[in-house]
């Protein structure tokens, strides 16, 4: 029979269970009298690594979810996966890898105008939020992604998107770009790993 767990660890457990939305150590500990969780959590996710739910950490926040290997049997039939058009894809890339960013930055890498009805698609979608205003002359306002983002991804933090070239071998280049890249040798110079800005 196995040891039973202390009473911090089963009080840890219960409040992420009980918890609407994903929480971070710091709103764990408050919420349990300051105790310090951090060896619970890590004695938790352990427990639960091979179980049919485990315990994980996405964007400095812990939650409960389905074992990805069982995801498929929690799916319904019917049900519609969220279509992002191409311009909302694009935007939500350039958040992600270059935030914060303006709206007139996300135009400048995509070389078109995005409306504002494809910022307010990710805002709604929970995947971008509203990180302040750039200090200079009309003070913009700049995005940036959310935990929602990286839970829906399955990322830990932003570190962790892919790289240009983990893109290409996945067939998410856009053709037209690395036929140009070939044709311009810039294919040759820029072979590194996109990597997120600070």
């Amino acid at each position: 029979m196995s040891e039973r767990p202390d009473d911090l660890v089963r009080a840890v457990e219960a409040t992420l269970f009980a918890a609407e939305q994903p929480m971070t150590v710091q709103e764990l500990s408050s919420h349990l009298a300051g105790a310090s969780v951090g060896d619970a959590l890590e004695d938790l996710a352990a427990t639960y690594a091979e179980r049919g739910v485990q315990l994980v950490e996405r964007g400095g926040r812990w939650h409960f979810q389905t074992a990805p290997d069982l995801a498929h049997l929690l799916r319904r039939e019917k049900e519609e996966p969220r279509r992002l058009s191409r311009a909302a894809t694009e935007a939500l890339a350039i958040i992600a890898y270059h935030e914060p960013v303006s709206r007139a930055e996300i135009e400048a890498i995509r070389g078109v105008q995005t409306a504002k009805g494809t910022l307010d698609v990710l805002l709604e979608a929970g995947w971008i939020r509203i990180a302040g205003r750039r200090e200079v002359p009309g003070r913009p306002t700049i995005y940036a992604t959310t935990p929602a983002f990286l839970t829906h991804f399955g990322l830990e933090t932003r570190r962790d998107l892919p790289g240009i070239e983990e893109l290409r071998a996945a067939g998410l280049l856009d053709p037209v770009d690395e036929a140009f890249a070939v044709l311009t040798g810039a294919d040759d110079q820029d072979t590194g790993a996109i990597e997120p800005s600070d």
